[in-house]
């Protein structure tokens, strides 16, 4: 097992709060990735190459 090297120094008072505000435990944002083929705008959803709008449910 490898032990992470935290960038905090010395933790002398709450290991855990100092860990939490760490890099390793910061908020990451997933980007939505789209198929090709598919394109979704506002006001409808277009299948490109054939330019027909798709029902929504």
């Amino acid at each position: 097992m490898s032990r992470y090297q935290h960038k905090k120094g010395q933790i002398k008072d709450n290991a855990i709060e100092a860990l939490l505000h760490d890099p390793l435990f910061r908020q990451r944002v997933e980007k939505i990735r789209k198929a090709k083929e598919v394109i979704c705008v506002k006001v409808n959803t277009v299948i490109e190459g054939t330019g027909r709008p798709v029902a929504r449910k």
